[in-house]
């Protein structure tokens, strides 16, 4: 498993992590014996990254992650992010350092750790993001080691590009993947210019880059596959990066075809489309981690192995770009 310097935390993480939001809610039931064994799996496999939130199952995903790291002889050399301000409506006034104070003390006791590695705004407004009194308080904590530092989690590539700019940032987490590719043109460059990290999620569309969905597909009730997909829940680019379910399996075919027809000393690995789609994105300079989720040990083992793949060819590059153009950018270029 390659690894990465995880912006300014200043600590090494594997390039591959892991995505916890469907160990707590929103992805179908997740047993907690499966999730642990997801957990096990994907540190077994050189996984040294975690990604959680305090609103995943209202707390769910952090405690299971708590448990398993309190249980794991690994567990000094894992980094877990966490994110806060999801819990009260998204208004300005609620990101205060006294809700911040209450919202890491949580988090602290959910995940077992007096001290969290990395906390994340959660997609906060825009607002937010541009607010100096915000980052006083986000710096007041990593004073009273609370947290050891802090990053933003973001819907567009504009919130991104003013966070990057606050010298105490640590990193950003945004969607990038085959069908996001904006983050490329401006995020990418100046996070890696200013030596912030890159955290990208939703790394697979929600699923439709692994090419198993079909127009026959079905989706749990509580699944946000398929109560979000109008975005009535919350931001539509979260469920399936807010591509259209039909587009999305007509690009989803061409990007399977485009890793069949990689060449013979490629191919030899075998990639599935998942594995091409996340070492797509590893490989990308600037990117520290891709966080997929996974929901079995299968699913673990397979994404981490996309950690070690050879580099994809310029021509596979060029494929994945001109999908994007002809199938993609007119419906989501503008929007994120």
């Amino acid at each position: 498993m390659d690894t990465r310097t995880l912006g300014r935390t200043g600590r090494t993480v594997s390039v591959i992590g892991l995505g916890t939001w469907q160990l707590g809610a929103d992805w179908g039931d997740v047993s907690e014996s499966d999730a642990t064994a997801v957990l096990a799996a994907s540190v077994d496999a050189g996984v040294t990254f975690f990604d959680t939130a305090d609103v995943y199952g209202d707390g769910r995903s952090e405690q299971i992650i708590g448990r398993f790291l309190a249980g794991s002889d690994a567990a000094a050399e894992i980094t877990v992010a966490t994110k806060m301000g999801r819990r009260v409506d998204q208004l300005a006034e609620n990101y205060t350092l006294a809700n911040f104070r209450t919202w890491t003390d949580r988090s602290r006791t959910n995940l077992g750790l007096d001290t969290l590695h990395l906390v994340q705004l959660h997609c906060p407004p825009s607002d937010v993001i541009a607010s100096d009194e915000v980052y006083d308080a986000l710096d007041t904590l990593v004073a009273e080691g609370a947290i050891a530092a802090y990053g933003v989690s973001v819907e567009t590539c504009d919130q991104a590009l003013a966070a990057i700019t606050r010298p105490g940032l640590a990193s950003v987490q945004i969607i990038l993947n085959a069908f996001r590719v904006k983050p490329l043109e401006a995020v990418v460059p100046a996070a890696r210019a200013a030596g912030v990290g890159i955290i990208a999620r939703v790394p697979l569309a929600s699923g439709l880059l692994t090419g198993k969905y079909t127009r026959e597909t079905t989706f749990a009730a509580n699944d946000h596959r398929n109560y979000n997909r109008d975005g009535s829940a919350f931001d539509v680019g979260e469920t399936f990066s807010g591509v259209d379910y039909e587009t999305g399996l007509a690009a989803a075919a061409e990007f399977a075809a485009l890793v069949a027809s990689l060449p013979e000393q490629s191919a030899a690995e075998e990639l599935t489309p998942a594995q091409a789609a996340l070492a797509w994105v590893a490989q990308i300079d600037g990117v520290s981690s891709v966080i997929p989720g996974a929901r079995s040990v299968q699913q673990a083992r397979g994404n981490a192995a996309a950690g070690s793949v050879a580099p994809l060819s310029p021509a596979f590059n060029e494929g994945v770009q001109d999908i994007y153009d002809r199938m993609l950018r007119d419906q989501i270029h503008p929007r994120w």
